[in-house]
């Protein structure tokens, strides 16, 4: 059994999300204390929210004084109504809160039944109730429970190294043979709620996956690489009641970017998904990222390219997706590169004016006769071929900047050649430090001619 503890501030917030459920008959009450609950079953939000404020004082030092807490068997766990109250009150016991006010739910929505519980963390005189080692506390009382009902150990989901990123999307049923029988009157919405619980769960892994695993500096290489997994990410700025909020909102979409969910906003996903964590990603990635290895592949694989299809192909084949971003006009205004192998997003322009978006829409849109000459863009060696360079240079056998280089990849030996792009590479003839040295004395010949007053 998983216990998962919010400690909170607003008490109306807590009891509203559970009455709902209520109300919408997609849970119910198995049971409070100190609480009035209505004959009917029915949850009166206002009314609860009165009988907690009874037991609590009007004025304390404690600014988060709400628990919410939901307790979740295993699946393989079929317990009764009677059997979740049991545990619920004997949990509450054994942790300290057992003479508290709170509620227990029912929720039904999924169909992994399990509770939830509102109580608060203060007593009548304002006193906050020990909270030392509240989650490890838990963790002990609910292995406690599993062994003295015989109950399935269950532990959170654990995401490791291996496991592997899958695209969202709404595949599974989302019904039950008690629904289909006619059972339930709401049985569109119930499928239609365990549908949209089921794609939250996927937005919520995939977004902390791609947060443990990948670095990025921007919000276009973020979703350059949650787009791979059917995600995208909005930024939210506005102002309510006179104070400014930053926020993220998350979308599920198909495979042709269309949001086929209702939008999450971070708050719902975790703190792992929020602004101020994704902004955190930004500021640690700048000293981790080493674009070296991306550009070398990218620029060899540029220079055997003979089509836009054909270089996507083959940086697919070395690992890297290459996300393009088009106006309605079909031109490319955006590119992202992102590196399996390194786990890096990289714009284009931070690897090079020549793999930026303009430069890659002129390479694609403008293709040369096959008679033009073919000029390549410098390659970067390895650095165990940078090595072996210098080692050739100290035995006399440097090629000189006018001569034909070849570079050695894993494929073999081969001349880079990138036809038409003629502004990434110089002419035989130019020389960097002879034009920087001539346009220096130029500059010295202009002042020398200054009259003198």
């Amino acid at each position: 059994m998983v216990a998962k503890i919010s400690i909170g501030s607003s008490l109306y917030g807590a009891l509203c999300y559970n009455g709902e459920k209520v109300n919408k008959e997609n849970g119910r009450i198995l049971g409070s204390n100190k609480i009035i609950i209505p004959v009917d079953g029915r949850a009166d939000i206002g009314q609860m929210a009165e009988n907690f404020r009874l037991f609590m004082p009007k004025m304390g030092k404690t600014k988060k004084p709400v628990l919410h807490i939901s307790l979740n068997p295993h699946p393989d766990d079929r317990l009764s109504d009677q059997d979740f109250e049991i545990l619920a009150r004997e949990y509450l016991e054994k942790l300290g809160f057992g003479e508290q006010p709170y509620v227990i739910y029912k929720h039904m929505d999924i169909d992994r039944h399990h509770i939830h519980i509102v109580t608060v963390n203060v007593n009548e005189e304002g006193k906050r109730l020990n909270q030392d080692f509240l989650y490890r506390r838990s963790k002990k009382i609910t292995t406690e429970l599993e062994e003295k009902y015989n109950l399935h150990k269950a532990q959170r989901e654990k995401i490791s190294p291996d496991t592997p990123i899958t695209k969202v999307g709404p595949n599974g049923d989302f019904s039950c043979q008690r629904e289909q029988n006619g059972a339930c009157s709401n049985y569109a919405e119930r499928s239609r709620e365990r549908r949209e619980a089921h794609i939250k769960r996927q937005v919520a892994n995939t977004v902390k996956m791609v947060g443990m695993r990948y670095k990025f500096q921007s919000m276009g290489e973020y979703n350059a690489i949650l787009g791979l997994y059917n995600v995208r990410c909005d930024t939210a700025d506005g102002r309510v009641n006179g104070r400014e909020y930053h926020g993220l909102v998350y979308f599920a979409t198909d495979d042709n970017g269309n949001t086929i969910a209702t939008p999450l906003k971070a708050s719902r996903l975790g703190k792992f998904a929020s602004r101020t964590a994704i902004d955190g990603r930004f500021e640690r990635a700048k000293e981790k990222i080493d674009v070296a290895p991306t550009k070398r592949k990218v620029a060899e694989v540029l220079n055997q390219s003979d089509s836009k299809d054909d270089f996507v192909a083959k940086l697919k084949e070395r690992n890297i997706d290459v996300v393009f971003r088009y106006t309605d006009e079909g031109r490319i205004y955006g590119v992202t590169f992102v590196d399996h192998d390194t786990m890096t997003a990289l714009n284009g322009s931070r690897l090079g004016k020549e793999f930026s978006a303009n430069a890659l829409y002129a390479r694609f849109s403008q293709q040369p006769q096959p008679t033009e000459q073919a000029p390549i863009i410098p390659v970067a060696p390895a650095p165990e071929d940078a090595q072996q360079s210098q080692s050739t240079s100290s035995a006399g056998t440097a090629p000189t900047p006018t001569q034909s280089q070849s570079v050695h990849s894993d494929s073999g030996d081969y001349d880079f050649t990138l036809p038409g792009l003629d502004l990434f590479q110089p002419g035989q003839s130019f020389n960097p430090d002879e034009e920087e040295f001539r346009r220096r004395m130029q500059r010295k010949k202009k002042r020398g001619h200054r009259p003198k007053f």
